[in-house]
C-alpha cells in the first residue's frame, strides 16, 4: 500500500516565470529558461562544474531543442547549471 499523496492532490508547483529562448552552441539549438532563487526548491547538480546548485540558488535550466537518440522527447533531456558554467560551456 503506498502512502505517497496523489499528484492532483499535491500543491501546484510554481511556474516559471521566464520565457524560454534558444541558444546555439557548437552547431546544436538548446532551450534556455532562467530560474530565480525564489522557484529553486530542490538541490541539483550542475553538469558543468559537478558542484551543487543549492534550493533558492537562480540558475538555468537547459534542454536540446529537438530529442536525443533514444528519448522521445528533448525535455526528458533537460538539466540545471549554473549561469556562469553554461556561459562557459561550449557545447
Amino acid at each position: 500500500m503506498s502512502h505517497r499523496t496523489n499528484k492532483y492532490r499535491r500543491p501546484a508547483r510554481p511556474l516559471l516565470s521566464s520565457h524560454p529562448h534558444a541558444e546555439v552552441k557548437a552547431d546544436r539549438r538548446w532551450i534556455v529558461r532562467d530560474m530565480s532563487g525564489a522557484q529553486a526548491t530542490k538541490e541539483y547538480r550542475c553538469p558543468g562544474c559537478g558542484a551543487l546548485i543549492a534550493p533558492g540558488t537562480a540558475h538555468l535550466v537547459v534542454w536540446p531543442s529537438s530529442p536525443s537518440l533514444g528519448s522521445d522527447r528533448a525535455v526528458d533531456d533537460r538539466r540545471h547549471w549554473h549561469t556562469a558554467c553554461w556561459r562557459r560551456h561550449r557545447g
